[in-house]
């Protein structure tokens, strides 16, 4: 794992403090992103690149790009594994190792390594996730589907030491259901545009002009994929581990299938967790379908806002559990696009 940030930059600078903190999202979405960014910052599009390919080489931002929502452009699942302990090293690689895996946690239960995975199609998932099961030989893959999502954020307020917490707001929230036939049809051009922005925005002078469609199109395609919600968010994507909340949990609860929608949308609305959503029962091994994520400094500050979680929302009725998070072998963005496979209809466009 890198370093967090705090060994790797002692002290942080104000302007590499403001580049992390305020553009996590609303990016300029213009022909010359960085330039605009400069002017906000009083410097110049030069610095500004040069900076973020310094955060991005010290670990302490990922890329600089689009957060998709869940099933919009692909298919994913949140899965586990249930793997006896001296194999855990040797399971967690072959998971890893998976193109289509972009998450992979060893966390405290029974089912001790979870992942999500992702793919262009529902079908392309499900074989991933069989030829991940008959690799690992650890019994059946745990496949946990979202089906209703009430709130994702995973944006970082760095100024006041943890996740975009938010005060409480009102309760009216939309939830969005998830199902395989949202998946949205994409033609060739939007495909090549998806498979570039998976790897994050160039950190050159106008990077939406090397994506590998035209400049106009890209942008224009971005920004109607931000209005429709297909992009959750477009902007600077930091480590939070590196930059020093080291600590998290996933707090699943048994919540009657008639009460967790307003159960969910209690929770997205209390400004106290970073991911709120619906997933599947898997019974009898699985009987949790409330998930939520809980980020902060250290084990003891998720224990604590889990607490206040559970009396804001009158959550104490619902059978529980807590998984920590222990060793992280992977985390980047979804790929949902193949690259070679997409090669050829690179090519195809070039000479068509």
């Amino acid at each position: 794992m890198n370093a967090p940030l705090a060994s790797l930059r002692q002290p942080m600078h104000a302007f590499e403090f403001s580049l992390l903190n305020s553009f996590q999202r609303d990016f300029p979405l213009l022909a010359r992103p960085y330039a605009a960014l400069a002017q906000q910052l009083d410097s110049d599009e030069a610095t500004v690149i040069a900076s973020l390919r310094d955060l991005q080489q010290s670990g302490a931002i990922s890329r600089v790009g689009a957060v998709f929502r869940p099933n919009a452009i692909g298919a994913s699942a949140l899965a586990a594994l249930a793997v006896p302990a001296e194999r855990l090293a040797e399971v967690a690689a072959l998971v890893s190792a998976r193109a289509e895996v972009n998450h992979n946690y060893e966390r405290e239960h029974h089912y001790n390594l979870w992942f999500v995975a992702s793919a262009a199609t529902q079908e392309c998932l499900h074989a991933a996730l069989h030829e991940i099961e008959l690799a690992c030989d650890c019994g059946a893959v745990l496949i946990l589907p979202m089906l209703e999502d009430f709130h994702i954020d995973l944006g970082f307020d760095l100024s006041r030491c943890g996740p975009h917490y938010r005060e409480p707001r009102a309760s009216g929230l939309s939830a969005r259901c998830t199902t395989p036939d949202q998946i949205m049809h994409l033609d060739q051009h939007e495909k090549i545009l998806l498979e570039a922005l998976q790897n994050g925005l160039p950190l050159v002078a106008q990077p939406f002009g090397e994506l590998g469609v035209p400049q106009a199109f890209a942008l224009e395609t971005i920004q109607r994929w931000c209005q429709q919600g297909v992009i959750k968010r477009f902007g600077v994507i930091v480590r939070h581990h590196e930059l020093g909340f080291k600590a998290n949990a996933m707090v699943v609860w048994d919540v009657p299938d008639a009460e967790v929608n307003e159960v969910g949308r209690r929770i997205a609305a209390s400004g106290r967790v970073t991911l709120c959503y619906r997933r599947p029962r898997q019974l009898p091994h699985w009987p949790y379908n409330l998930f939520c994520m809980i980020h902060g400094k250290d084990r003891a500050e998720v224990e604590a806002r889990i607490v206040a979680l559970a009396q804001a929302c009158g959550l104490d009725q619902y059978p529980h559990n807590t998984l920590f998070s222990q060793t992280r072998y992977k985390q980047r963005g979804a790929h949902y696009i193949n690259a070679s496979a997409n090669q050829e209809q690179m090519k195809e466009l070039a000479h068509g």
